[in-house]
């Protein structure tokens, strides 16, 4: 009766045999319960693919940042980018446009990309947030605790090689640490049990406000880019 009630809420139709001939194919004309389950949960369980994500991160409403953003802010770039680059949030020009890091800070990055001779098209950029905190404030922990199923399916789906950490913010929501960032650069870090190696530099903004530590931020980008040619041998 069980098996039969599950079947029906399922729609599918049971046939049921009389006499001894129902006993002798009982298993046969039932489905396992145990192995609906297993096969339900599957179904519901199954990982976006990059065009799913982007059109869950576009309807996501998890906190109340999705009330005050022109759009989301999903991340662009090549999907089989050996870099990945993570910023905090996007700022007023990312809303509007819906593309992070553009504007001063984003020529800064594509200047320091081709220090090391990337172009912006051969990398993939994200940040920690999809959508625009009020003010440019940081984000709360709350907001990056529902944002960062989105970010580590986006890690997933992309399996770089290398992520660079762009600013404290970020690299605070990656590492779940709060030390300064000056600790942070200049170590290696990693996700995914290690194996997946992570470097933290400044944000493009701070060097705008702050030149003088554009030298750090070269070797930082040295790093990568050594890191980069050691995982592809």
């Amino acid at each position: 009766m069980r098996r039969r009630a599950y079947l029906g809420a399922l729609g599918i139709d049971v046939w049921k045999q009389r006499g001894a001939a129902a006993a002798a194919v009982g298993d046969v004309t039932a489905v396992d319960v145990a192995a609906v389950d297993v096969a339900t949960k599957d179904a519901t369980t199954v990982k976006p693919d990059w065009e799913q994500l982007r059109k869950k991160v576009a309807a996501c409403t998890l906190c109340a940042l999705h009330k005050s953003r022109t759009q989301t802010v999903f991340g662009v770039g090549s999907e089989t980018a050996r870099l990945m680059i993570i910023g905090e949030a996007p700022g007023a020009e990312e809303d509007r446009r819906g593309e992070p890091f553009v504007g001063r800070a984003g020529k800064l990055l594509d200047e320091m990309l081709r220090s090391i001779g990337l172009d912006r098209s051969e990398v993939y950029i994200a940040n920690v947030l999809k959508c625009r905190p009020p003010d440019n404030r940081d984000p709360t922990a709350e907001e990056a605790s529902h944002c960062r199923d989105h970010l580590d399916r986006q890690i997933e789906l992309l399996d770089p090689r290398v992520i660079l950490a762009v600013g404290r913010v970020a690299a605070h929501h990656l590492l779940n640490t709060d030390a300064p960032l000056g600790q942070l650069r200049g170590k290696m870090h990693s996700l995914k049990d290690g194996r997946l190696p992570l470097l933290v530099t400044y944000h493009p903004a701070y060097l705008l406000r702050s030149p003088s530590q554009k030298r750090k931020a070269w070797e930082d980008l040295c790093r990568v880019k050594a890191l980069l040619s050691e995982r592809s041998q």
